[in-house]
């Protein structure tokens, strides 16, 4: 079959919001065509075997499976990143974080702990802007700490990943910037049951009743790992900038402020440990 007749098939099976985007990328993927080949030559054929595991793809793009786990990849500012299906997929909007944390004033090798770091996608974003920085990343799931790894040695930006639930396994030290984009999501969220979440591990997803369990923790544990001047900066949910916002200011941090993403949503919230007496 040619590169039209399959890419148009697949946009009838697929629907949904971008089709023709989706197909492109899975027929990419299996030939190692471009997209802009399938364009130019649009007659150009494949295999029998290319255009079969093609249509294994698009079927399950058609169950709802996110590209990024039928790609293998995903890219976190302009970093292509390995994902897997023990991950949470890199969003677009987690960006501001690291936007964020580039922006504040840190030592020229500032310590830094990415928290939950799934793909290492924070972790490795700051490390391609900030070679002179010590990054620590961890993760509570031993698969996760494997790809954060391998991406590591992919994009040979060398940091440190570690198994650990939160600061439970971190040794001893002090850092100049905690980041972590944790769970944020209520249980009760509708819409955990909708689109690429549904395929993505709870864990990395659901924080407790109302979504803030684990930022809970990270506000108050975090300062004992912060020396005297040092940021927290978490991601949230966008409704949930007011009570990020008071969990901070209940556990004593100052200079707290909120963020917004691409969208005009908030999404980070930035704040400072409380000056020693």
């Amino acid at each position: 079959m040619t590169c039209e007749a399959l890419i148009k098939e697949a946009v009838t099976r697929i629907g949904g919001d971008s089709p023709k985007l989706d197909a492109e990328l899975l027929l990419s993927h299996v030939s190692g065509l471009s997209r802009t080949s399938f364009r130019a030559w649009p007659e150009r054929e494949v295999t029998a075997e290319q255009a079969e595991q093609f249509f294994l793809l698009v079927a399950e793009r058609v169950e709802g499976k996110p590209i990024a786990y039928l790609l293998g990849q995903q890219e976190f500012w302009s970093l292509p990143l390995k994902v897997s299906a023990s991950t949470l997929i890199p969003r677009p909007d987690t960006e501001c974080l690291v936007e964020t944390a580039l922006s504040i004033a840190l030592p020229e090798a500032a310590k830094v702990l990415d928290l939950g770091t799934g793909t290492g996608a924070i972790a490795l974003a700051l490390a391609s802007e900030k070679p002179a920085w010590q990054i620590t990343a961890t993760d509570r799931i031993a698969e996760a700490v494997e790809l954060a790894r391998e991406n590591s040695r992919n994009l040979n930006l060398p940091i440190t990943v570690i198994q650990s639930h939160w600061f439970d396994d971190i040794p001893a030290g002090a850092f100049d910037l905690l980041i972590s984009n944790p769970p944020y999501i209520p249980a009760s969220d509708r819409h955990l049951r909708e689109g690429d979440v549904r395929f993505e591990p709870a864990s990395a997803l659901v924080s407790g009743d109302d979504g803030l369990d684990d930022i809970r923790l990270l506000v108050i544990q975090g300062l004992a790992w912060l020396n005297g001047d040092g940021w927290m900066m978490l991601e949230h949910g966008y409704d949930q900038g007011e009570a990020v916002r008071e969990l901070f200011a209940c556990a004593g941090w100052r200079n707290i402020e909120t963020r917004k993403d691409y969208g005009g949503n908030d999404r980070m919230t930035l704040a400072r440990k409380p000056a020693s007496d």
